[in-house]
Order: C-alpha cells, then sequence, then structure tokens
C-alpha cells in the first residue's frame, strides 16, 4: 500500500533503486542472456519489493533471491515452449501427408472455432498435459476438458466413418 510509505522511505527507496538496479539487472542478463528478458525480472523484482516495502528487512537480498525465482520461472517456460516445438516439430515430420480424398484432420482442427482450437493444439498436437493447457488459457481444467470433449465430437460429425476412433 503506497500511502503508508512516508517520503524517507520513498526517498530510500529511490536510493536503492539507483545503486542496485544495474548490477541486478547485469546479474540477470548473465543468466537469461537476453537484455529485455534481464530488464524486466529487475523491474519485477523491485516492483514486487515496493509492495512490500515496509515489511522487508534486508531489500538488496529480497532482490536477488526475487530475480532468481523470476529466472528460474523463465528457464521453465522457455523448456515448456521447447518441448511443445520439439513435439510438434517431430509430429509434423513423421505424419504422412493427407490423400485429397480425406479432409485433412490438421485442417479440420485449424477450421475449430477459437474457443475449441487453442486446448486441441496445446493438448493433442503438442502433448501438453490438461494442467498446462488451463494454466496458458488461463482457463478452469474443466473447462479445457469439457472444450476438447466438444472440439472431439466436432471432429467426428466433419470426419463421419472415415476415422474408426477420435479420442
Amino acid at each position: 500500500m503506497r500511502s503508508a510509505v512516508i517520503p524517507s522511505q520513498e526517498h530510500a527507496a529511490a536510493e536503492l533503486f539507483t545503486a542496485l538496479y544495474p548490477r541486478l539487472a547485469g546479474w540477470v542478463r548473465r543468466l537469461v542472456d537476453d537484455d529485455g528478458t534481464a530488464h524486466e525480472i529487475a523491474s519485477e523484482a523491485f516492483t514486487r519489493l515496493w509492495a512490500r516495502w515496509t515489511k522487508v528487512e534486508e531489500p538488496s537480498g529480497f532482490l536477488y533471491v526475487t530475480a532468481a525465482n523470476l529466472v528460474r520461472d523463465h528457464w521453465r517456460k522457455l523448456e515448456r515452449e521447447r518441448r511443445a516445438l520439439r513435439r510438434v516439430t517431430t509430429e509434423e515430420a513423421l505424419r504422412p501427408q493427407p490423400q485429397d480424398s480425406d479432409p485433412s484432420v490438421r485442417m479440420l482442427v485449424q477450421a475449430l472455432p477459437e474457443r475449441l482450437r487453442n486446448p486441441a493444439l496445446l493438448y493433442y498436437y503438442a502433448d501438453l498435459p490438461i494442467r498446462e493447457v488451463a494454466a496458458l488459457l488461463g482457463r478452469n481444467e474443466g473447462t479445457v476438458k469439457a472444450d476438447l470433449h466438444a472440439a472431439r465430437e466436432v471432429l467426428r460429425g466433419k470426419l463421419g466413418g472415415r476415422h474408426d476412433r477420435i479420442s
């Protein structure tokens, strides 16, 4: 709560920012190898410190621990994205080319409404668990499950008897 911070505390926070921000951003830069991401993480660490300014006893330590946690979250996100990209790329390379007489399931999935298409692509093509799909889309897991069911029903209807099993 900003109104509880008195002017002398604001001055101290400004001095801390001036003294530590370049060093913190440089440290993060060495970890993430990207200037933009480093500045975002360093800024977020200071934002979180400011939100807890009156409760934090060691601001410098808080900043570095918070930045380290944000870097770890960044690495985890990158690894999830890399795994998803590898899965999609591998599946695409191994997938036989569709015949002209049979509608491509991929084309049918791309034709789904966005509400159904995004969960289907993340779950079936990127092979992400429902929990991660829900987190990425900002939806409840139950909603994602219902959307996947609806997508399968739409695809069943469009494919008719041409495919024995869609699950």
